[in-house]
């Protein structure tokens, strides 16, 4: 009781440490955000602004009183303890975010970029480390010191990669996240090599490594089963109880602690207990919600605030020799990470202006590396380890800056070069951002997540978004426990019940497919909930939008209309969408089992592509192709043309004509579009004489009679899949739009999603991107 009383309210203290801890980091946070405002508008990320808010309050540091009454000498212990939390939890939410599955197949490119830096800055820090030690006049020996700056010059930060790539808005280009997975290997080879040298002299070292290693593999296992058993727990929630949330920390924290007491540094174990952490769950989701908010608003600022607090640049500055000293380590770091990564990038075939760009943000520096120089520092005069400080500090203040002004002036380097899916080959990654506004949606948009990750040659990443609302809150007189679901009630969070509902679907979805599916949320108005959709599209750049038809099917088959803000949203964003976008309208649910039972069937659902021609319909095909590849589809491509370009009326099916037949009707058409001729006949020579697709074609004169042949096809099919339009004044579909009720979907899938149109399968309305729209189309 004494010494807790002590702690907090020390007689002998005018500041207690823990309390000039606490107004250390409220200076640092109100600084930090002072300079983020002001350059924000010059286009410098936060992570910039927040280290030079810890130098400008670090010369108030060295003056006497501040430095007697607010950085007393027994406060480096709480600095220690408290540093030791914030990288455990930070690091182990990098584990948690990090997407494995694109560094893990891409592994070799992600692994070279990180060695060409890493060994070229090896090799660099080894030659100027013989002058370091001369000219620093150091007091250890020279083998320890020079593999001590070997390790300084070859770090890089994944903190602060990861925060650049945030704030700069290239996390999810392909260069963003080379450069995350590269940091995050650099970084981890940095510190393991770092445990090996400081413990290598260590009596029962390699038996202490092997307990590190067996109590990460335990706590990894031990969380698995934890968070199956959280996940099962309280299914009215949305996120898990605070003391739930507690013991799994409480075990992260327990064995960090095991390990840094063995003589280890923890950042490996948290890292890879994060990265291994089941991402699936309310578990997972509890995390990175609750985490995510005080870390990135809190823990990280003060984490690059107090970077910049530490160092003594009035003390440098004084002397010719330190200043020379600090360029020349400076310079040497910048070209050694410059130059290795050029040099791999140029092996790899990557453009030189973005080697360039890996080159400065893989030269930014953090917590390591005072680690490092920290630990020389315990037998070596305090000015080298300022020295050296300093020059790490400016070094990632100068990398940063650079890489904001070619982050804003090599825009081409991160947009989006897939924002249409016909173009893309069937190996390229597909990433889709499925939206939903309620859980009645939900069904169908996870049957088409499905049937698009059905083959692991064609990589899918898939986003879910919830679209809420945002309407005035009703005043009321109730207190807060007075009122309904208190409990469950949470200001942060929008949405209600509807939350849970999807999480539990999505979490159910998650258990039987083992697809991961990451989930956002938009928070708006009607009016300007398009925008939402749009930007996170481009943030994520994705391929497609997937969005839900505004009308719902009724109990007698009927499509009954919903809310006219979600039609209003959805032309909005077919309008301004940045990618493709599909429609998807439910049907299916009353008669016969509709395109939904997918996820919970193991029957063969049979689908339907139909093609008129036009570049809408050619993303169609585009999108069949990938759903082809799932065990439970059965895919049919239908051609509409012209009966005047065939001297017969009749249905030509794979297997039951010859081919050259079949290529000359393809080749023959002299009404359809050479490009529709060109794709066809590489479509049909690829996935149709294989047998891998079937293929028909049905002759019409005009729309009338492609509606009755959609009639007769009506029952057949589970799901159709359709372009918008993009066809022009086509013959095949004359007439069919002077009764149109939803021109956003084109004339045929108007058709389809009617309710005066009987049909028994679900239907996708396709548009493919095209920069041409931009600018023509208006609200």
């Amino acid at each position: 009781m004494d010494a807790t009383h002590n702690m907090f309210c020390n007689k002998e203290d005018l500041v207690n440490p823990l309390n000039s801890m606490g107004m250390q980091v409220s200076c640092i946070l109100v600084v930090s955000h002072f300079f983020n405002v002001i350059l924000r508008t010059v286009g410098q990320p936060g992570p910039i602004a927040q280290i030079l808010a810890g130098l400008v309050l670090g010369p108030m540091s060295h003056i006497k009183y501040i430095k007697e009454t607010f950085f007393p000498p027994n406060s480096q212990n709480y600095y220690e303890v408290v540093s030791f939390f914030c990288r455990m939890n930070f690091m182990f939410l990098f584990g948690l975010e990090m997407n494995i599955h694109y560094t893990m197949s891409h592994l070799r490119l992600v692994s070279l970029v990180a060695c060409g830096g890493a060994l070229v800055g090896a090799v660099f820090g080894l030659s100027v480390s013989f002058y370091l030690y001369e000219e620093l006049n150091t007091n250890i020996s020279m083998q320890y010191f020079c593999m001590i700056i070997m390790l300084v010059v070859s770090y890089t930060s994944s903190p602060m990669v990861i925060r650049l790539a945030a704030d700069l808005r290239f996390g999810a280009s392909d260069v963003g996240r080379i450069a995350v997975s590269a940091a995050l290997i650099t970084e981890m080879t940095c510190l393991l090599l770092f445990n090996v040298i400081v413990n290598w002299k260590v009596s029962h070292h390699i038996s202490t490594g092997i307990g590190c290693l067996l109590i990460t593999t335990l706590v990894i296992h031990i969380n698995k089963y934890l968070a199956i058993w959280l996940n099962g727990r309280h299914r009215n929630q949305k996120y898990l109880k605070a003391p739930e949330l507690l013991l799994i920390l409480f075990l992260l924290l327990s064995s960090s602690m095991i390990i840094e007491i063995w003589g280890y540094n923890s950042i490996i174990h948290c890292f890879f207990v994060g990265l291994l952490f089941p991402k699936e769950g309310k578990t997972a989701r509890t995390f990175l919600h609750k985490l995510g908010y005080s870390i990135y608003n809190f823990i990280l600022p003060v984490y690059f605030g107090y970077l910049g607090l530490q160092c003594d640049l009035i003390n440098v500055f004084k002397s010719l020799d330190k200043i020379t000293t600090a360029s020349i380590f400076i310079l040497l770091s910048i070209g050694s990470k410059l130059g290795g990564t050029l040099l791999v990038c140029r092996y790899l075939h990557i453009p030189t202006s973005e080697g360039i760009f890996l080159g400065f943000i893989l030269n930014t520096r953090g917590y390591s590396d005072i680690l490092f120089i920290s630990d020389a520092a315990k037998q070596v005069i305090s000015k080298t380890f300022n020295v050296l400080l300093v020059a790490v500090v400016l070094n990632t203040i100068l990398s940063g800056i650079i890489v904001s002004f070619l982050a804003r002036g090599e825009e081409k380097m991160f947009s989006n070069n897939h924002t249409a899916i016909e173009p893309q080959q069937m190996e390229d990654e597909l990433r889709i951002l499925a939206c939903v506004y309620d859980p009645r949606q939900v069904s169908s948009i996870l049957a088409t997540i499905l049937a698009i990750h059905g083959s692991r040659t064609s990589p899918s990443t898939t986003y879910l978004m919830h679209l809420i609302e945002l309407v005035k809150k009703i005043k009321s007189n109730l207190l807060y426990h007075e009122k309904e679901d208190a409990d469950l009630s949470d200001d942060d969070d929008y949405g209600g019940n509807d939350v849970v509902e999807i999480n539990n679907s999505l979490d159910a979805f998650t258990t039987d497919t083992k697809i991961l599916v990451h989930q956002k949320r938009a928070v708006s108005s009607f009016p300007s909930l398009y925008e939402d959709i749009c930007n996170e599209a481009e943030d994520l750049q994705v391929s497609i939008i997937l969005v839900p038809f505004h009308k719902h099917q009724r109990i007698d088959g009927k499509l009954e209309s919903g809310k006219e803000g979600i039609r209003i949203t959805n032309q909005k964003v077919l309008r301004h969408a940045p990618c493709s976008v599909g429609v998807i309208i439910e049907r299916g649910l009353i008669k016969v089992p509709g395109f939904s039972q997918i996820i919970a069937s193991e029957n063969m659902q049979n689908v339907a592509t139909l093609f008129f021609g036009g570049p809408d319909d050619r993303e169609a095909i585009a999108w069949s192709l990938r759903i082809s590849k799932c065990s439970r589809i059965n895919l049919t491509i239908i051609r509409f043309l012209l009966a005047s370009s065939s001297s017969h009326n009749e249905h030509i099916e794979s297997g039951q004509s010859d081919e050259k037949e079949i290529l000359m009707s393809l080749s023959g058409e002299e009404t359809v579009n050479e490009i529709d001729n060109t794709f066809m006949v590489d479509f049909y020579n690829r996935y149709v004489t294989s047998g891998q697709i079937g293929y028909v074609e049905k002759f019409v004169n005009n729309g009338a009679e492609t509606l009755e042949s959609l009639k007769e096809i009506g029952d057949m099919y589970s799901l159709f899949i359709v372009g918008k339009g993009g066809r022009g004044n086509s013959s095949l579909t004359i007439g069919m739009s002077d009764w149109e009720e939803c021109p956003e979907l084109g004339s045929v899938g108007d058709v389809l999603a009617s309710s005066d149109f009987d049909i028994h399968g679900s239907v996708l309305v396709i548009q493919q991107h095209r920069d041409a729209k931009k600018g023509l189309l208006h609200d």
